[in-house]
């Protein structure tokens, strides 16, 4: 029986999501996004992002990629137990998590992915960018998520309204960047601050008080020449803290 890959082999999102840099600049992207989202306080609930938000963030990534190289059935499988474990939260909560809440973080994985690629490697072609939503509007609708736009084009407008609407600089804002310093270190958490800048909407930058990224393109320019001679890892490695090392090796999809 030939089994159907929910993202075809010949996408763009599988060479997006198959190496380890583009998915860091996701990670990088989402966790600066993710401190301004109205509905942070739900992740707040659960302990988990304040106690350890590397591996919270690291986590949400890591079930997007198990869907993107999956079988249909099995990334099926996958986004219903995502669903399920955000319906066990509300549960505990006594609340609803809102269907925009849910948007949101659907939209930061589309922004993301397109913008990391983009800086990393080159710029994507509109087809390709219809290819990257098509495979995430799939995801949303398997969640049963209201209100999705059909097309690319629709979608940038209702990704500006999402963040006209649901971002904001609150006191958990700066508690979590507080948590980022904490858990990174002075010399990565200034890098991964210079890695938000290259990705992150306007919106989220002037909500952040960032300055345009400086430093990090001559930091980038030496990194693509070491990933071009084959050296790309260990310079990886160089800047990764050691308890996700073997994690973020085994991201690059070879």
């Amino acid at each position: 029986m030939t089994l159907t890959p929910f993202v075809p082999p010949q996408s763009i999102v599988r060479r997006i999501w198959g190496h380890s840099d583009t998915i860091l600049f996701v990670f990088a992207g989402a966790s600066a996004e993710f401190a301004l989202n109205k509905a942070v306080d739900w992740l707040y609930f659960t302990g988990k992002l304040p106690g350890d938000p590397l591996g919270r963030l690291f986590s949400t990534v890591l079930y997007a990629r198990r869907i993107v190289f999956a079988e249909k059935e099995a990334a099926h499988n996958t986004i219903d137990q995502i669903t399920h474990i955000h319906r066990a939260v509300e549960k505990s909560r006594g609340d609803v998590i809102p269907d925009w809440a849910y948007r949101d973080v659907l939209y930061m994985l589309i922004h993301y992915s397109i913008a990391a690629f983009e800086v990393l490697h080159r710029r994507l072609k509109d087809e390709e960018k219809d290819d990257v939503y098509d495979v995430f509007y799939r995801m949303g609708q398997r969640m049963q998520l209201k209100q999705l736009p059909a097309t690319y084009r629709e979608w940038l407008i209702d990704r500006d309204r999402h963040m006209e609407a649901d971002l904001v600089h609150s006191p958990l804002t700066d508690d979590l960047f507080k948590q980022y310093r904490k858990h990174l270190g002075g010399f990565r958490y200034r890098l991964l601050l210079e890695v938000q800048k290259t990705v992150v909407p306007d919106k989220v930058r002037r909500q952040l008080h960032f300055n345009k990224p400086g430093w990090i393109f001559g930091l980038l320019g030496i990194y693509k020449f070491l990933r071009a001679i084959g050296l790309g890892w260990f310079a990886k490695s160089l800047l990764l803290p050691k308890e996700y090392k073997r994690q973020v090796r085994e991201l690059d999809n070879r």
